[in-house]
């Protein structure tokens, strides 16, 4: 059987893959490692791991590689304390695949790692653009790390392709996450307001934003701006979803827990698994920030969308979602456009672009069935003529 060492650093990237570990875990021809690393060992960001560990599934290895100080050298110092404690684990479980999804500075640390250990990758979401963060770097450079991808839209692939990878082993396959989102049972309303002691208003806004981390510290004004368009709708309910181990997210939480403090209906939360994170928005009338679900998944829930800034600037986006400035002036035109009767039938209509029949299926396929892992690690480069 062949070994598939799946690597999960955050809640939102475990989320994605929870169903194709599963399928991994299911195959008679493949056997499952799982590391877990990044935010999901911190309490500052949930202790997700919790998460894994009630889904059953077996932890190979977990890498403690985040300090507690948000700053550029610490980040530094967890690159070179992924590389290392990788480079140790690889020699321990010795996969045949390493399989990844994303952008992150800790996936980066592993695929650099297995670079060295002679290990294949395959890389899922590939070929992305998100040009406000330093994770538009990192996705490219792990693509050139890895042999196999699995990307989410036909515009990806190609870019991939440009980037020199060989087209027979670049695959559209959609997104996990969108086929994910159609297997979901979604919890009701009631469910939803017992199980977390919140109470829905007749509007909602759901609200999550990250640090776009290629500005210079911008994350607190934006984020004051976000605030002050909320309060502008008083008589919504609003729902905070705290950040991704970035740097600035820590100002972002400081100025969320202030505003719960003093707000009523305003409810936070450190983490949400999948299924109570749409669950939760499935009951908002617009998702409020800069998160990438709000760009893939979200729009096949049919909710609309008020992306705020340039963190995702440059993604394949449905027409349904309105791009806005960091203005709370902006944000509350943004907002009421969004809700207005013309844009929700646009959502109700337009195609998830991300949304491909059979995802999972597919890459559990190509990975169970392709000859000789071992012969995608000597590549060339593919010259587009």
């Amino acid at each position: 059987m062949r070994k598939i060492c799946v690597i999960t650093g955050s809640r939102s990237e475990y989320g994605l893959l929870k169903n194709l570990i599963h399928s991994i875990n299911k195959s008679k021809k493949l056997h499952l490692q799982l590391i877990v690393t990044g935010s999901h060992l911190s309490s500052d960001f949930g202790l997700t791991v919790k998460q894994i560990i009630n889904d059953k599934f077996k932890i190979n290895k977990r890498i403690k590689i985040l300090e507690n100080k948000d700053n550029t050298a610490n980040l530094s110092k967890a690159m070179a304390a992924g590389l290392s404690k990788f480079s140790n684990t690889y020699k321990l479980l010795k996969p045949n695949l390493i399989l990844i999804l994303g952008d992150r500075y800790e996936i980066l640390s592993a695929a650099i790692s297995a670079l060295f250990h002679k290990i294949p990758i395959a890389h899922l979401h590939g070929g992305e653009r998100s040009e406000g963060a330093y994770d538009e770097s990192i996705r490219h450079a792990i693509t050139k790390f890895s042999h196999l991808h699995f990307v989410s839209t036909i515009s990806h692939k190609n870019r991939v392709i440009q980037l020199g990878e060989n087209k027979k082993n670049v695959h559209f396959t959609g997104s996990i996450g969108v086929e994910n989102i159609k297997k979901i049972k979604f919890y009701s309303k009631k469910y939803l307001e017992d199980k977390f002691k919140i109470k829905f208003k007749k509007n909602n806004l759901f609200i999550i934003f990250h640090p776009a981390t290629l500005e210079d510290n911008t994350q607190k004004k934006d984020m004051i701006e976000i605030l002050k368009a909320a309060s502008y709708f008083s008589n919504f309910g609003k729902f905070f979803v705290y950040p991704s181990a970035d740097l600035g997210g820590k100002s972002i939480i400081k100025l969320i827990n202030k505003y719960v403090k003093n707000n009523e209906f305003s409810y936070k939360f450190k983490s949400l698994d999948q299924k109570d994170y749409f669950s939760l928005v499935k009951n908002c009338n617009v998702v409020v920030g800069n998160s990438s679900s709000g760009i893939i998944e979200i729009p096949s829930l049919r909710v609309g969308v008020v992306n705020i800034g340039d963190r995702q600037r440059g993604r394949v986006k449905s027409e349904a979602i309105i791009d806005c400035k960091p203005s709370s002036k902006d944000i509350i035109q943004s907002i009421i456009k969004c809700m207005n009767k013309k844009n929700q039938e646009k959502i109700y209509k337009i195609k998830n672009p991300y949304d491909h029949k059979g995802t999972s299926k597919k890459i559990i396929e190509i990975i169970e069935n392709k000859n000789s892992l071992e012969n995608l690690i000597k590549k060339k480069f593919f010259d587009i003529k």
